[in-house]
């Protein structure tokens, strides 16, 4: 992957270069799944967080749970989720445009003074598409996506995932950029394009 390849991840449709990790251990929680497909995504969890290096815990001391995971059916359900509204700001004018665009899928951050990912809502609308995903793939997916705030076109082309001898797994080249973003030495968050060449930098060279 080169620097221009990294550059192009975390830079926005405006141009915009802007990147972000997760400045705390994550504290987890998945609503509407059966505990088959909580292990999955518990199982994807833990193994990215082993790759990054990062941590996870129990609850966290601000905001009890702060990455959570919502499977539904319809994006009506949201508002009658209790206490949702309070977490996410406008939630009944982005449920409205999230209806009129047909999506599928809507992640929500928020951060820290510092810039760092502090909270992730994941919103998971099952329709046909997704419903035919399989579980483990889905997981992985919207996890990594999670991870870190990656550039809003950074996927369209290509999947984060790959396919080795049947199993899905991580990109390599997205695992090593991943494994580096978490350098401890590296800031959590910065907005300059120059951020690319220290991830380049940190990036397991082939031997």
């Amino acid at each position: 992957m080169t620097p221009q390849e990294i550059e192009a991840l975390f830079t926005r449709e405006d141009g915009n270069f802007l990147f972000a990790r997760w400045g705390r251990p994550l504290s987890p929680v998945v609503f509407g799944v059966d505990d088959a497909t909580l292990s999955v995504i518990k199982g994807a969890l833990e193994a990215v967080c082993h790759l990054a290096g990062h941590q996870m815990a129990e609850t966290d001391p601000e905001l009890g749970s702060n990455f959570m995971v919502f499977f539904f059916k319809e994006w009506s359900e949201l508002p009658e989720v209790p206490g949702l509204d309070r977490l996410v700001p406008d939630l009944g004018p982005l449920v409205q445009k999230l209806q009129a665009v047909e999506a599928n899928q809507y992640r929500l951050f928020r951060f820290d003074e510092a810039g760092a990912i502090k909270a992730c809502f994941v919103f998971l609308r099952m329709d046909q598409h997704l419903s035919d995903v399989p579980a483990q793939t889905l997981a992985l997916s919207q996890i990594v996506q999670s991870f870190l705030l990656w550039s809003d076109r950074a996927f369209k082309e290509q999947s984060p995932l790959a396919v080795a001898e049947g199993t899905t797994i991580l990109r390599p080249d997205i695992a090593g950029l991943l494994r580096a973003a978490y350098d401890p030495v590296l800031p959590a968050a910065a907005q300059d394009a120059s951020h690319a060449l220290r991830l380049f930098a940190r990036l397991d060279k082939p031997q």
